[in-house]
C-alpha cells in the first residue's frame, strides 16, 4: 500500500531535521575540541618556557633604566626624591627637621627627560624622580635605581676663597669674567646672587636666560658656584605684607620648590646655595610677622630638606647677617643678638656652614673693635668715635664663631661677603660710603690679603668670598653705584693691585 503523500512529506521533513541535528552536533564537537586542543598547546608551551628559566621574580629582572630628571618647565609641583645614598646630613637632628619638607611635595604624572639643548648634565649627577602611582604596574615591579653621586664640595676640607661675579647675558663677556677668576686670580670658586621675583615672575613661568647664560659657562671654566637665593615673588608673598619691599614667601615650601626645579635644570652646576640674606634688616625681610628668627629657620629648614634631597653634596649655608650697631627689632636687629635668636631656634640643626657678611670700613681686618687706633687723617669717624663690634672684622666674626662654638657646635662660617672700598681712582662716591675716601687702592689690597691669612689662621671659617670682581665695568664706573668701590676691576679696565695679592695664594691649586 503506497503511503499518502502528506504522510511523506512529513517523513522527509523528519530526516531532514535529523541530519541537521546531527551535523551541528559534530560541528560543535569539533569546534570543542580544536579549542581545547590549542589552548592547552599555548598553555603547555607558556608552563615549558617558565620551567626552564633558573628564577622569575622581580629581582632576576634587568635593573630599569634611570628614570630622568623633570625639566623645570614641566614641574607644576617639583620632585624632591630622597636619596638612598652614604652621604647624610650634617647632623641626625637635621635629618629628621628635612624628612618633612620632602614628604609634603607630591610627585608629576609623570618624569620626563630633558628638553633637547637645554643646560645641563645627565640625570646621574642627581637624584632619579621615582615612577608616579599612576605609573604603577599590577606585577613584577621592579625598583628604579638611585644613581651614586659623585663627592662633591661637603666634603671639601680647608679654607677655600672666591669672588663675587656680576652676571652678564653676553656670553663672551661673561667667559672673560670666567677667564678673570681662573687665570689671574687663581680662583676656584664664584658667588652669583639669584632673585626668585626675577627667574619666576609667576608661579611655574620662569625666566632662565640668566642662569643659562652663566652657569654652563663657570662650568666650562671649572668654577664652582655659590648661588644667593632671595626675593619672593609677589604671587608668593604673604597676605598684606609691603610689596615696595622685599620679603619671604607667605609659604618656605614654595622657596624651597623653586630651588628643587632650579637644580634639575642645572644638575652638578651649583656646589653651594645660601638660603637668604641679611634677614635681620627689614629692607631685607619685610614680613607681616617682622623680623623673626623663628620664620627664617623654619625657611632654612625646607631650603636644606629640598636641597639635600636632590644631591647631598650641595653645601647650605645660612642667610649672612648685616652687622649693624641698630637693634630697634623692627628696622632692625643688631647682628650679634639675631645670631643668638637664630641659634636658639636651631638654626645650627639645618645647615652646613654659617653665613656672614663684613665689608670693612676704613680700618684693617686684625683690629679689635675696642682698640683702633686714633687716625687723625680719616675723614670718616665712625671706628675711632663711635666704637661697636660692627665696624671691625675681626671682632665680628669671631663674635659669630665663639657664640656657635658656645652652643655646643663645631659649624664654621661661611663669608659670603667681605671687602673693602676706595674711590681713590673715581670721581665721586656713593651717599653713605664716606669711608670708601679714607681707603687707598693699595691699602685695599693690603687689607684683603691680611683678611685671607687671618681667616685661614682662624681656623673657624670655611669658605670666603671677595666683594667683587666687576661691578665696575657692569655698571660703566658708576661712582654713585655703590657696589663700584669694592670692584677690582677698576676704571679704564686697570686690575687693582688687590689682584696681584689674591693670585698670589693660588687658591686654584689647592
Amino acid at each position: 500500500m503506497q503511503p499518502s503523500a502528506a504522510l511523506t512529506r512529513q517523513r522527509q521533513i523528519r530526516g531532514f531535521v535529523i541530519a541537521w541535528l546531527g551535523i551541528t552536533l559534530v560541528m560543535g564537537a569539533l569546534t570543542f575540541a580544536g579549542i581545547y586542543y590549542a589552548t592547552g598547546l599555548v598553555a603547555g608551551e607558556q608552563e615549558a618556557s617558565v620551567a626552564a628559566l633558573p628564577n622569575t621574580d622581580a629581582e632576576s629582572l634587568p635593573d630599569a633604566a634611570p628614570l630622568a630628571a623633570p625639566p623645570a618647565e614641566e614641574l607644576t609641583t617639583p620632585v624632591v626624591a630622597p636619596l638612598a645614598v652614604a652621604e647624610q646630613p650634617a647632623s641626625a637632628s637635621a635629618a629628621e627637621e628635612a624628612a618633612p619638607a620632602a614628604d609634603v611635595v607630591e610627585q608629576p604624572a609623570a618624569a620626563s627627560a630633558p628638553d633637547a639643548g637645554e643646560p645641563g648634565e645627565p640625570a646621574a649627577r642627581v637624584a632619579a624622580a621615582p615612577p608616579s602611582a599612576s605609573d604603577a604596574q599590577p606585577a613584577r615591579q621592579v625598583a628604579t635605581p638611585i644613581p651614586t653621586l659623585t663627592p662633591r664640595p661637603i666634603d671639601v676640607g680647608g679654607f677655600q676663597l672666591g669672588i663675587q661675579v656680576q652676571p652678564n647675558m653676553d656670553p663672551e663677556v661673561y667667559k672673560l669674567w670666567m677667564g678673570e677668576v681662573r687665570d689671574k686670580l687663581k680662583l676656584g670658586w664664584i658667588k652669583e646672587q639669584v632673585r626668585w621675583e626675577v627667574v619666576e615672575p609667576q608661579p611655574g613661568q620662569y625666566n632662565w636666560s640668566e642662569l643659562d647664560a652663566t652657569l654652563p659657562l663657570a662650568k666650562e671654566y671649572g668654577n664652582k658656584v655659590m648661588l644667593s637665593i632671595v626675593t619672593a615673588p609677589e604671587w608668593a608673598r604673604e597676605p598684606g605684607a609691603r610689596l615696595d619691599k622685599v620679603g619671604p614667601p607667605a609659604n618656605p615650601q614654595t622657596y624651597a620648590n623653586f630651588i628643587t626645579t632650579l637644580l634639575y635644570r642645572y644638575p652638578g652646576m651649583v656646589h653651594a646655595i645660601e638660603v637668604w640674606n641679611e634677614m635681620n634688616l627689614d629692607r631685607e625681610w619685610s614680613s607681616v610677622s617682622g623680623l623673626s628668627a623663628q620664620n627664617y629657620v623654619t625657611l632654612l629648614r625646607a631650603a636644606y630638606g629640598a636641597i639635600k634631597a636632590v644631591d647631598p653634596g650641595i653645601i647650605v649655608i645660612s642667610g649672612a647677617l648685616s652687622p649693624t650697631g641698630w637693634n630697634d627689632g623692627v628696622a632692625a636687629y643688631d647682628d650679634f643678638v639675631f645670631m643668638d635668636m637664630l641659634i636658639q631656634a636651631g638654626m645650627l640643626d639645618t645647615t652646613d656652614c654659617v653665613g656672614a657678611h663684613h665689608n670693612g670700613y676704613n680700618i684693617g681686618p686684625n683690629v679689635p673693635w675696642n682698640q683702633v687706633p686714633n687716625d687723625p687723617r680719616a675723614t670718616f669717624r665712625g671706628p675711632f668715635d663711635n666704637p661697636h663690634h660692627s665696624w671691625s672684622f675681626y671682632s665680628t666674626l669671631n663674635g659669630y664663631a665663639q657664640r656657635i662654638q658656645q652652643a655646643g657646635s663645631n659649624k664654621k662660617l661661611c663669608i659670603t661677603e667681605f671687602g673693602w672700598a676706595t674711590t681713590e681712582d673715581l670721581n665721586g662716591y656713593p651717599r653713605g660710603f664716606e669711608f670708601a675716601n679714607d681707603n687707598t687702592l693699595t691699602e685695599q689690597a693690603q687689607f684683603l690679603g691680611e683678611a685671607i691669612e687671618a681667616m685661614e689662621s682662624w681656623g673657624f671659617v670655611w669658605l670666603a668670598w671677595v666683594w667683587n670682581l666687576n661691578y665696575g665695568p657692569q655698571a660703566g664706573w658708576d661712582a654713585t653705584a655703590d657696589n663700584v668701590p669694592y670692584s677690582l676691576l677698576r676704571p679704564e679696565w686697570q686690575q687693582a693691585p688687590a689682584y696681584e695679592v689674591i693670585g698670589s695664594y693660588n687658591f686654584r691649586e689647592r
